[in-house]
């Protein structure tokens, strides 16, 4: 969606809204206001050609409203698989190596194609390579519908708390900060998709950050130190961030607590798990101690070239990766007054839990 127009008019007045506004929850790290305009997205201008995939414009709807979420079991697709992946590269299939530790790019693949083995494979796939590449899918010509009906497989649909969504489909979230999605969940997001409706011809491109290998980084000494740690996520300024700007909020504010090293319940690998958009503060440390170890975790993290990699839209692009072992930000650099219009599939996963400390062999 573009970024250009004016803003829409929101009215949306409740009980817990007016308890958000009264007490002072920091300042939001949204990055992004809801700066949209219906009839030139819609019918274009002079200076914007109208949306090529009008049925994905926002919407965001006052009547939406939903309970808090409640616990539900997961079990990882990805488990107990052939890691031979004979299902998921089959003939004519060809698959390369972004970078040597994180990332792939597969062609010759149609994901909705995939059988429920194949399926199961890219799970487990995703969760090895951390960040997978699919191009030239169909996802964005098919309807909405068939493509919510392919995530499902792979867990509950998480409905976003304030984000724009196609009118009807609340589960699809519209798209910088370095950021695993809403963390603050008691169940956050697992496996997730993100597919490409429009892009600038260039710039636009998302960085993934690999967060077992940011921990692989670090001494043991500092591994062991950030075991047993737990830190607060909170999306309190989020939903404060959306009321001020007269938009929706489906729920109720959610902060949870959450180890600051989770374990992969499929891999057994140990992930940093704490990031600057949604974690607050270190449980059990003063302020200046909790700031200065975040802040350490976060500068590691961004800092970090040699695992992360960056993926370049392509009409057709299907980007899967696992939210619980990754970051990622948008690049905004292109200059252009094109739009950059993604549409993103959030799959909940398990509780974040970490394993004891076992030294690594850095």
């Amino acid at each position: 969606m573009t970024v250009t127009g004016t803003t829409q008019d929101f009215t949306t007045t409740t009980d817990t809204q007016a308890n958000i506004m009264d007490n002072d929850l920091g300042a939001s790290k949204d990055v992004f206001l809801n700066k949209f305009n219906q009839d030139i997205e819609v019918n274009g201008n002079e200076e914007f050609p109208a949306a090529k995939y009008p049925n994905y414009l926002p919407t965001w709807d006052p009547d939406q409203s939903y309970p808090p979420l409640e616990a539900f079991p997961f079990a990882d697709r990805g488990q107990g698989v052939d890691t031979t992946y004979p299902d998921l590269f089959g003939y004519g299939v060809e698959v390369s190596e972004i970078s040597p530790k994180t990332g792939s790019e597969i062609q010759g693949l149609q994901l909705t194609s995939l059988s429920d083995s194949g399926r199961n494979q890219l799970a487990r796939f995703v969760a090895e390579r951390k960040v997978v590449v699919f191009r030239e899918q169909q996802f964005a010509d098919l309807p909405i519908s068939d493509v919510l009906d392919f995530g499902a497989y792979y867990g509950r649909y998480h409905v976003h708390p304030t984000s724009g969504s196609p009118k009807g489909y609340p589960q699809i979230h519209l798209v910088h900060l370095w950021h695993s999605d809403v963390t603050y969940e008691r169940q956050p997001p697992g496996i997730t998709f993100l597919y490409v409706l429009e892009k600038p011809e260039s710039g636009g491109d998302t960085l993934f950050a690999n967060c077992f290998e940011a921990y692989e980084r670090l001494s043991p000494a500092f591994q062991h130190r950030l075991h047993g740690l737990t830190a607060i996520h909170s999306g309190a300024e989020q939903i404060k961030a959306s009321i001020a700007k007269g938009s929706v909020t489906r729920r109720a504010p959610v902060v949870t607590e959450h180890p600051i090293v989770r374990t992969h319940p499929t891999t057994g690998e140990k992930a940093i798990f704490v990031n600057p958009q949604f974690t607050r503060n270190i449980v059990g440390m003063k302020q200046e101690e909790s700031e200065a170890l975040l802040k350490f975790l976060y500068n590691h993290v961004s800092y970090g070239a040699d695992f992360q990699v960056r993926v370049r839209w392509e009409p057709g692009t299907v980007v899967v990766w696992d939210n619980r072992v990754t970051q990622h930000s948008a690049i905004v650099d292109w200059t252009s007054k094109a739009r950059r219009h993604l549409a993103r599939l959030t799959l909940q996963a398990e509780k974040p839990y970490e394993t004891p400390f076992s030294a690594t062999s850095n």
